[in-house]
């Protein structure tokens, strides 16, 4: 919403606007809508400061409706085409839903112009906040987002987030760790992993967890024990393919990520091989569905929804002019066992 000062006995000032008091303010465009719109979920010092320069600026309020509230967070993915996703969704809806806020979910997709777009739609609905589950943004669409200062919170970064921006992710080193220390502890020493994509933070911690687990165990990382992929089935289907057309195949393989482990699962079935009986397989994530795989997938827990909620309540706290904790937090992963692990059947 943007208005007009009106003039005094000296003539009409220029107009301001609330994206001008917010830069002064130092605070978001949401933030100064709320108290120009009477709201009361601003804490009392950002209350006061934009109120002093809303009087300093002669800002007169118009006669606000309901509708003139934003009451909206934008939660922004590269693709929705995996659980994954979903998991996150539901996380930042349940909160965004306590605090009266609605949530528009949106994929840019990797596409030209479609972050563009996303944008322009963004200014549009003067949204309170923005999740991104992506870090990997056009520069042009980082200085849009720095010039409306609205608040933005990072899910699961890509890694050093370019706009400085709270991040929420997941302990993706120790998860990895735990996943082989498991098939190390069932008595596997050829294991496979099938990595993420190398770009990804995650990717490469949970790879460095995996190292330092056969470090620590004296087995020998191997390289030829490592399968490139992008955390969708089919890349776990070919990088299974891949590791078990070796000259000494693993008995277990670590794959890094559900999708992925269903994939190789796959693979293995059409190789006439036995899960856990021949192949012990772990994933990474522990989406709703692997409980109900055949077998039932051994997993680490990733808490996707928690992240989502976490990430909802980080950006809400922002918007109400609110200090967060830290800037930085990951929350825990957790092994969970189920029947798709075993001890080898040879040494």
């Amino acid at each position: 919403m943007a208005t007009e000062s009106r003039g005094t006995e000296g003539g009409a000032r220029p107009k301001v606007t609330i994206t001008a008091i917010a830069q002064e303010a130092g605070v978001s465009v949401p933030t100064v809508s709320r108290v120009v719109n009477g709201r009361s979920d601003v804490s009392p010092e950002t209350r006061a400061r934009v109120e002093d320069l809303l009087r300093l600026h002669g800002y007169r309020r118009r006669q606000s409706a309901p509708g003139d509230r934003a009451a909206l967070v934008d939660l922004v993915f590269n693709d929705l085409d995996s659980p994954w996703a979903v998991e996150i969704i539901r996380g930042v809806e349940e909160i965004a839903h306590q605090d009266g806020v609605g949530t528009v979910v949106s994929a840019i997709h990797g596409r030209a112009g479609s972050a563009r777009q996303w944008l322009k739609n963004l200014r549009a609905r003067a949204s309170d906040g923005v999740i991104l589950v992506t870090s990997v943004l056009e520069p042009v669409v980082h200085e849009e987002l720095r010039r409306l200062n609205v608040p933005i919170v990072v899910v699961d970064p890509a890694g050093s987030p370019a706009l400085d921006a709270p991040t929420v992710g997941a302990t993706n080193w120790a998860g990895g760790m735990a996943a082989t220390e498991h098939l190390l502890s069932l008595g596997h020493r050829r294991i496979g992993l099938i990595a993420g994509l190398p770009r990804l933070l995650c990717s490469r911690a949970r790879l460095d967890g995996h190292r330092a687990a056969l470090e620590a165990a004296g087995v020998p990382f191997d390289p030829a024990l490592v399968a490139q992929g992008d955390f969708y089935h089919e890349s776990g289907f070919h990088g299974c393919d891949q590791l078990m057309s070796g000259p000494t195949p693993p008995t277990a393989i670590f794959a890094s990520s559900d999708q992925m482990a269903l994939g190789a699962i796959e693979a293995l079935r059409r190789r006439g091989l036995r899960v856990p009986e021949d192949v012990s397989i772990i994933g990474f994530d522990d989406l709703p569905e692997v409980r109900w795989s055949a077998p039932p997938l051994t997993t680490i827990r990733q808490p996707l929804a928690d992240m989502g909620k976490l990430a909802a309540r980080t950006v809400l706290r922002q918007a109400r002019g609110e200090e967060i904790e830290s800037p930085r937090v990951e929350l825990a992963t957790q092994l969970i066992i189920r029947a798709s692990t075993a001890p080898p059947t040879e040494g």
